[in-house]
Formats: structure tokens, sequence, C-alpha cells
């Protein structure tokens, strides 16, 4: 006989492992599925997360292990499966990965995000080969080289302070001409010597043959292009939620995020988006946390 769970969590990032937590404190019979082999989602790949209380200074990958340890500690059902079909307008879930299928009366969605791509010429096959998303995977392969980094929020400007520590010079690429990025990340960046600030340019490529040669710079207010002679370009530029498969069974917004308030709920009953996938003002491990813990009071709140 099919095992009938009170409740299944999609994705293990910080949100998705705070609910699991939450609703194993709350004797609610809870399978979390992952694709990922690492759970943490998007933190995995910072390299010092300092606004968690508690732990400042620690690394994303840590927080990741400290959230996933937890999780364990208290219980948690994991299953590392690919989630390939779902079932929601039902009173009873059904949630289809290619090896099983899991049945529940509600299912709480954490697929997080991805990087935003910036769309060029030269982008995707270059990719691997000096065009990288993530600054602290490939930094360490630009030791003493020179870089640019494309973007001007807080992701883009950790990634250029983290770089300045090994390489030799730091372009940030940005199309406006300040940044969105918080304050004291702006004082840090100010403050290194060896980078420099490329204001009102976007990319319109990525240039090079097997390996990153340069970026194809615009400037927004004249219209003159130039290259920036590069060995890597690192891309940071915002994220886009994970979200296709629930598009016509959940309503979203103009930018994909599934429509959720505080209390984590969708427009069908039962179903509940939390962390980064939901839509929200402000996507921060905090947030992506305390949605688990809402998540499952509304859960709670939907099974009485």
């Amino acid at each position: 006989m099919q095992k009938m769970y009170d409740v299944i969590i999609i994705g293990a990032g910080p949100a998705g492992l705070s609910a699991a937590i939450y609703a194993v404190r709350a004797r609610l019979e809870t399978v979390l599925i992952e694709a990922a082999y690492v759970s943490g989602g998007q933190i995995i790949n910072t390299y010092e997360v300092d606004n968690y209380p508690g732990l400042p200074g620690v690394s994303g990958m840590e927080l990741a292990q400290k959230f996933r340890e937890h999780a364990e500690q208290m219980g948690v059902e994991f299953v590392r499966q690919e989630v390939k079909e779902l079932t929601v307008d039902q009173e009873i879930k059904t949630v289809r990965t290619q090896e099983s299928v899991y049945q529940a009366k509600c299912v709480i969605v954490a697929t997080g995000a991805n990087h935003r791509l910036l769309g060029v010429e030269g982008e995707a096959e270059l990719t691997g080969m000096g065009v990288s998303y993530c600054a602290t995977c490939d930094g360490a392969f630009f030791k003493d080289r020179t870089v640019a980094v494309v973007g001007g929020g807080d992701v883009a400007i950790e990634d250029a302070i983290f770089l300045a520590r090994g390489c030799k010079k730091v372009y940030v690429v940005h199309r406006r001409d300040e940044l969105r990025a918080a304050k004291v990340l702006q004082e840090k960046l100010f403050s290194l010597e060896n980078v420099e600030m490329k204001w009102n340019l976007v990319p319109e490529g990525i240039v090079g043959d097997e390996l990153v040669k340069g970026v194809l710079v615009k400037d927004v207010k004249t219209g003159e292009t130039g290259v920036l002679e590069v060995d890597g370009v690192f891309v940071a530029v915002g994220i886009e939620p994970n979200s296709g498969m629930f598009r016509g069974m959940l309503e979203v917004d103009a930018g994909g995020y599934i429509v959720a308030g505080e209390d984590c709920k969708t427009s069908v009953a039962g179903v509940f988006a939390v962390g980064d996938v939901r839509s929200k003002n402000l996507r921060q491990i905090i947030t992506a946390a305390a949605d688990g813990a809402n998540a499952v009071t509304s859960v709670q709140e939907y099974l009485l």
C-alpha cells in the first residue's frame, strides 16, 4: 500500500530544509524530494555569508551543511530524485519522479531560482571557457589574471570583492551610473585598488575562440562600442525562478515567480511556495528560512 504523506517538499535549499525541520517538529509525515547532489540551493556557491544572524563569516557551504544536518537530526526523510510530473488540483496531490510516485495532502514548492543569462553572442559557446556564473566556484582559475563582473547588485559586488583577492584586475560592468548593492558592499568595493568601475555599459557579446578574450560592451548614453580585454567574465545579473513546471497549475507573476503571500499560500489549496521561487520583496537566506516556518504553519491550518 502506498504511503500517504501529510506534506511533500520539493527542493532542499534553505526554504525547503527549514520547512522540513518545522514539519517534522509538527509531527507531520514529511518527505523532501531534491534533484541536486548537495543540499543548500544557491548558498553552496556563496564564499562568505555575513548577514545570517549568529553566524558571521560562515561560508555558504558550511551553512548549507548545518541546515542539512539539522534536518537529518530531526529525522527528515530525504529522496534524491528529479520531479517529472505532478498533479495538484485534487485533494490528494501526486508527485511523480522517474523512479517513484508520491502522494500527500499538501505540497510545498521550494525549487528556488537559477542565474539569469546575458543572452548575448558567445555566452553559451564560452560558458566554462571563461564565462562563469559562480565566482566562488571558478575564481581560483583566474589568479593573477584580468576579469569582468557584469551586474550591480549585492551578488555582483560580492563576486567582485572576492575576485579582487586573487585577480590582477577586476572590472565591474554596470548599465547604470550607480550601484544597487548594499552601501557596506559598495564601500568595500571602492576601497580596492585593483577594481575599476565601468559605468553605463551593457555587454553586447563575449569575444573569444576557445577561451574568453574579452567582452564587447556598448555605452548606453553614446551608443559607442568597444572590447574590454579580459580573461574571464562573471555574470551576476539576477536570477530566474525555477517555476516552469508549475506554470499553468499555479498563478505566477510577470517575472515568473509563484504568487504567494507571507503565509506562502498559492492559488491552489494545499499548495505552498517558499523561498526564491515565491513572489516577495527580499530574497535572502533568512527570509527563505522564515518562509519554511510560515508555510508549515499554513499547512497545519489547512490540514485541520
